[in-house]
């Protein structure tokens, strides 16, 4: 995949699912509630410890790519738990935090 191809939610989520599907299949894992969300936890986790490291506030030393990297497993893995749940990340998104964006320009135009 080029570096500059732009991707949409959906497209991302695909991806992610294929990823995950080749994962599972050479390590023979069963993708249950508790992988998907034990996935989540360990990779917050990973982002954490990378961003302590960079900030100067955990042990070793990584640079800022590696901090992008935890938080693209992250992002892959939450794409995989709102897959599996059937959740369309974009449609819950604009709903969710959507509704501030129109509360502040209601308040705005009274």
């Amino acid at each position: 995949m080029e570096k500059t191809e732009r991707l949409d939610l959906r497209e991302l989520q695909i991806m992610a699912r294929r990823v995950s599907d080749i994962y599972a299949q050479n390590f023979d894992v069963n993708r249950d509630a508790a992988w998907y969300l034990g996935k989540l936890t360990e990779e917050l986790g990973e982002v954490s410890s990378a961003f302590l490291k960079t900030s100067g506030r955990g042990r070793g030393e990584v640079g800022h790519e590696a901090l992008a990297d935890e938080m693209a497993d992250l992002f892959g893995f939450l794409l995989l738990f709102a897959d599996w749940q059937g959740i369309d990340l974009e449609t819950a998104f604009r709903r969710k935090w959507g509704q501030y964006l129109e509360a502040s320009h209601e308040r705005h135009d009274t």
